[in-house]
């Protein structure tokens, strides 16, 4: 399909057959690529009529210090927790730290970044899940390439289509621990309070559950709800009130802490006792989820290291390759979690 309109570095990349971090260092001039493929890009470049951002070539050179955090929700504990990591990093680095925060969709995230990029930032860590359709991350993608052009690093916490360092939380592997242990349990019939199901780590949490609950005869009811402690009360009461009231669930599951205790709040008020009644999960072990009554069962993420590891990455000469550096989990069983009675 002819492409119209002025060409970008992702075109150029697609059209002469290489990685966007390689044209990227073909037209900078950068190492970790051949004179060969550099010159190709180049050809191909021209003959594209490619020509480089000028705000971005007119930051090279002027690029500060400074470490733009791009967060979904500062006061969620999962996104607090994450950047505590990053500052502490970056002040043993000397480096300052400048938070921005976007709402869930591609749109707000890219507005976001780009206003990272008028202050000048010298690198970005975009914190938060990436989309399920790679078709929401093209114009991130792009932003990012004209982005390294100039001389920036930039890395992500999550798994997301773009083409950068990437620190990638075990999701899939809590799903399968949270799923396994509710199955041992006796449980048969689990409800699941989800965020949007268009994110990666909703998709990648839930594809973990079901790995989880392979061995044992399990129904799991999946109810899509906002990835906060409102969307938790929310689903609760869609799960034992609303529309799936029949399933006779004895488990309940809050695809993070913040939901998690959302359902518990809920069934608090509804007079549902837990874990006698219904046992809940929640994932991320934020702080003060050994303080709630009962204190939760919850899949541990360790989200302090992932900040700083994010900034250990883009710390890195950059690469040819986008890097990644996978984190582990840890099942922290508590008194939300029981047998189901009878």
């Amino acid at each position: 399909m002819k492409r119209t309109g002025t060409p970008r570095l992702v075109d150029v990349a697609e059209a002469a057959g290489v990685s966007l971090a390689s044209a990227s260092r073909a037209m900078s001039g950068g190492s970790g690529i051949s004179p060969e493929v550099a010159a190709h890009v180049r050809r191909v470049a021209q003959e594209l009529g490619y020509e480089p951002n000028l705000h971005a070539r007119g930051l090279a050179g002027g690029l500060v210090p400074t470490i733009g955090l791009l967060v979904h929700e500062i006061g969620d504990p999962y996104f607090s927790e994450i950047a505590s990591g990053v500052i502490r990093s970056a002040t043993l680095e000397n480096r300052s730290v400048q938070i921005a925060q976007a709402d869930r969709t591609p749109e707000s995230e890219l507005a976001q970044v780009q206003a990272l990029l008028r202050q000048r930032v010298g690198s970005i860590i975009i914190a938060g899940s990436g989309y399920a359709d790679p078709e929401h991350e093209q114009k991130m993608t792009a932003a990012l390439a004209e982005f390294a052009l100039a001389g920036g690093r930039a890395a992500v916490i999550g798994r997301h289509y773009l083409p950068i360092d990437a620190v990638l939380p075990d999701n899939h592997r809590a799903g399968v621990s949270v799923g396994a242990h509710l199955a041992a349990l006796g449980h048969r019939r689990i409800g699941v309070v989800a965020g949007p199901l268009e994110l990666n780590t909703v998709a990648d949490r839930i594809a973990g559950l079901r790995e989880g609950i392979a061995d044992a005869e399990v129904e799991l009811t999946v109810v899509s709800k906002e990835f906060t402690r409102e969307g938790g009360i929310a689903g609760a009461r869609e799960l034992v009130d609303g529309e799936f009231r029949g399933r006779d669930l004895t488990a309940i599951v809050g695809l993070n802490d913040a939901m998690a205790i959302g359902i518990l709040s809920e069934l608090r008020q509804q007079g549902i006792r837990v874990p006698d009644d219904l046992s809940v999960v929640g994932f991320d072990d934020i702080a003060v989820a050994a303080d709630v009554a009962p204190a939760l069962t919850t899949a541990r993420i360790p989200m302090f290291e992932m900040g700083q590891h994010a900034v250990a990455l883009i710390l890195r000469p950059a690469s040819d390759e986008a890097r990644t550096v996978g984190t582990s989990h840890e099942l922290i069983v508590r008194a939300s979690t029981a047998p189901p009675r009878g």
